[in-house]
């Protein structure tokens, strides 16, 4: 912050907060976000940030999570790389005008939807991956035109403090800035007027946010959690189910909100998916993880308190070592679990494992109905009948058949929460609508006035006859078209052939 600044806090009594947001809006208000090449050029800058300051980056996640070079790579800044890389090479279609359908009353006018940029949009990063959560969604910001208060979470401290000191470097500074800060910041922060918000966190902190952002008539995005089950049908492959099941639950120290949460299987092949994951424990991550690379930690203390704790109750299976000074846990099975045991109480966040025994899909299915909807539903089975009737009769984020996290991976799919674990979605162009206004245009000649008399006074049969007609009628213009064309076609060929009879 400049003495003009300081100057401007001291006379107005403005809080550093209020006067970030005052001059996003001022520069967004410029105009200059609204030509796509100044939004390429800030995208373009984002990944130079990225590539340039790689170094910092592995560095911060690694004091934050003890996350390895390669593992912050594969799951921090590979996909935003082709976020941005996709944002880019498909700016200018997602911002052309749609054309939609229309009916015969307005067959001659022009008629589409224009995305236009909201406005001001406050992103809140949460601490578990802290780069590609919190800037994945500003590449939908920029894209879609908007300027962005950036709050990375204080939690991953040493990345918030390298997106604070670096990223400014890269983009401009008065559309972008980054605020960083705790509670009190972030609360002073939601006091202002804001044209979108968007958060991924808790619900508990969720439900905030949108109490706050309520009282502007801001809309939210939440992208929260939950407990994502994982269904495991008997008669599918477990050896590699529980492959696919144990990465996933046990990257980046089982702080993923799409992790599984919890396996429901049968009773018969309880003792066998847990030999299967013991397995896979030792080839991931060595017979000590405590030592391996590859295998992080605990974000803090209080949160090594608060894992360690769910435990309670409920029988280790497989791993349970932990070491509170280094925030290690790790990776561990409990079995013996219930629908009522402590560790099903909140979504796990950490690498536990429970496994809650089922007579089958039928009850599968009702234990997942009982409970609030997750992120994601997990089912692996070669039975495509079963999966189908898990899509069918269960509600979540997304459904994952035979495979854990990977939808994240795909722009094309919309990733984002139901109900209780959370609103809204983004990646690909699902940001750019997500954060864009998709306003409806229709341009009228003042020609043809005739056909708009059924429309005024006096009104009569004769003219609700012709109302029902041109506005229920249903007119594929594209058919149309094709029509016209084949029609000119057939004159052309006509004209032509009359010729070189003569």
């Amino acid at each position: 912050m400049n003495e003009n600044d300081e100057w401007y806090r001291f006379v107005f009594k403005m809080s550093r907060e209020q006067l970030v947001v005052q001059q996003a809006r001022k520069s967004f208000l410029t105009g200059k976000t609204k030509p796509l090449e100044f939004r390429i050029h800030q995208l373009k800058s984002l990944l130079r940030f990225i590539s340039e300051r790689r170094g910092d980056i592995t560095d911060a996640v690694k004091r934050d999570l003890g996350k390895s070079e390669k593992g912050t790579e594969l799951f921090e800044t590979l996909g935003l790389e082709g976020e941005i890389g996709l944002a880019v090479e498909k700016l200018a279609e997602w911002a052309a005008p749609r054309p939609v359908e229309k009916n015969l009353l307005t067959i001659t006018d022009e008629v589409y939807v224009q995305p236009e940029p909201l406005g001001v949009v406050l992103i809140i990063g949460a601490w578990n991956y802290p780069w590609a959560i919190t800037l994945q969604p500003l590449v939908g910001a920029i894209a879609a035109g908007n300027a962005a208060v950036i709050k990375p979470s204080e939690v991953s401290s040493h990345s918030a403090k390298v997106m604070e000191e670096l990223l400014p470097k890269y983009l401009d500074k008065d559309l972008y800035p980054v605020v960083t800060g705790g509670v009190a910041e972030t609360q002073e922060l939601l006091k202002q007027r804001f044209d979108h918000v968007f958060y991924t966190g808790n619900s508990t902190v969720g439900k905030l946010v949108m109490e706050a952002a309520a009282r502007h008539l801001t809309p939210v995005t939440l992208e929260l959690g939950g407990k994502s089950p994982c269904y495991i049908d008997k008669s599918c492959d477990i050896s590699v189910a529980c492959r696919r099941i144990t990465w996933g639950k046990f990257v980046n120290c089982g702080q993923t909100c799409i992790a599984p949460d919890y396996i429901l299987c049968e009773p018969s092949i309880q003792s066998r998916v847990v030999e299967e994951i013991k397995k896979n424990i030792k080839e991931f991550y060595t017979e000590n993880p405590k030592t391996f690379e590859d295998y992080g930690r605990i974000i803090n203390q209080r949160h090594f308190k608060r894992v360690m704790a769910l435990m309670e109750g409920s029988t280790v299976a497989a791993g349970g070592d932990s070491d509170e000074s280094q925030c290690y846990i790790e990776p561990t099975v409990l079995q013996d679990v219930t629908g009522e045991s402590k560790v099903m109480k909140e979504e796990i966040f950490g690498p536990l494992l429970p496994i809650i025994t089922v007579s089958g899909v039928d009850e599968a299915i009702q234990f997942i109905n009982e409970r609030e909807k997750p992120l994601v539903v997990y089912v692996f089975s070669h039975n495509n009948k079963l999966i189908k009737r898990v899509i069918a009769e269960t509600s979540s984020g997304a459904l994952l058949a035979n495979d854990c996290l990977v939808h994240f991976t795909v722009s094309t799919l919309p990733f984002g929460g139901v109900g209780n674990s959370g609103m809204g979605c983004y990646h690909g162009r699902h940001s750019f609508d997500q954060l864009s206004h998709l306003r409806s245009c229709l341009i009228k000649q003042l020609k043809m006035e005739g056909i708009n008399s059924m429309r005024y006074p006096p009104h009569t049969a004769k003219k609700l006859g012709w109302a029902r007609f041109l506005l229920l009628k249903r007119v594929n213009v594209c058919k149309l078209r094709r029509m016209a064309m084949l029609a000119m076609l057939a004159g052309l060929a006509s004209f032509v052939v009359q010729r070189f009879l003569r």
